[in-house]
């Protein structure tokens, strides 16, 4: 009893601790790995002045230190509204929602949950019904390994008719991620050069449109998750993936690098992933589930 009223003063204080000087990146990134909860972190950056690195590489090293956008977010605002920088910064400028961003404005994510401002490359889904720090959710692309069934000696048994079928398993009943909304809208963001990345570290590889994607519904076999991405027979006819397990969409062009994907009918319940059309790329998917 005595160590958690501890830590709630520890708690309260640590405000008033962390004014006495003035902070920065460094400085979020240890409150973070401290186990500070976000609104005392933005609580502290409010209160407190601070000069912080607000370019492409350092908010791209603030993320991969797992500071949350909400936390991100307070620093921009923090930064733009006085604080004391430690060199001059352009305030983010306002961008007007589906028009071609200036390279520099590019670079600062002035608001995460609205589809017209900048985003790493992914895939995302956007719920206009969801609370505002949760709109816009990426897809984490998940392995999946390769599996045959029939094979060739069923195929020449059957004078090359029967099909030997390649499948994209899985692993796992259940995707993480649920969508409840039967036909969610999706975002595809291939532009990576605002933040310096190279398509090696692109979820996308090489791909840039929607068009070389197919989005597959899986078949849950035990505790994996199965679908098929390719058929051919003994003489080595390819036949592609089963159009059953294929749900059409259309996709809109709002910027370079940037589109709008939406299904053309509702999702039934299930579990669902994007796959290239090449049939991977280094064998990821972009899995979710259907509630």
């Amino acid at each position: 009893m005595r160590k958690s009223f501890l830590a709630l003063v520890f708690l309260a204080l640590c405000p008033l601790l962390v004014a006495q000087q003035a902070l920065n990146n460094d400085s979020i990134i240890k409150l973070v790995k401290a186990g500070l909860s976000d609104d005392l972190i933005v609580s502290t950056i409010n209160a407190s002045p601070g000069s912080y690195d607000t370019s492409a590489d350092g908010l791209i090293a603030l993320k991969k230190a797992r500071v949350s956008d909400k936390v991100v977010s307070a620093i921009i605002v923090k930064s733009a509204s006085g604080g004391p920088p430690a060199a001059a910064q352009p305030s983010p400028p306002t961008i007007p929602p589906l028009s071609p961003m200036p390279e520099t404005a590019e670079q600062t994510p002035v608001n995460p949950d609205d589809p017209a401002t900048f985003h790493e490359a992914g895939i995302y889904v956007f719920s206009d019904s969801a609370p505002a720090e949760s709109k816009m959710t990426m897809l984490e692309p998940s392995i999946y390994t390769q599996g045959k069934t029939g094979g060739l000696f069923t195929s020449a048994m059957t004078y090359g008719l029967a099909k030997i079928k390649t499948n994209a398993v899985l692993r796992g009943a259940h995707a993480n991620f649920r969508v409840s909304d039967p036909q969610p809208v999706f975002y595809f963001y291939f532009e990576e050069r605002s933040a310096g990345l190279s398509h090696a570290s692109s979820p996308f590889g090489g791909t840039s449109t929607p068009n070389e994607y197919t989005l597959l519904k899986f078949n849950i076999k035990g505790d994996t998750r199965e679908t098929v991405i390719g058929k051919e027979n003994v003489f080595g006819a390819s036949g592609g993936t089963d159009d059953k397990a294929v749900t059409a969409f259309a996709y809109t062009k709002l910027r370079p690098g940037v589109y709008k994907v939406t299904l053309n009918a509702p999702l039934q319940p299930g579990e669902y992933g994007f796959i290239s059309g090449s049939g991977s790329v280094d064998n990821r998917v972009f899995d979710f589930g259907k509630n």
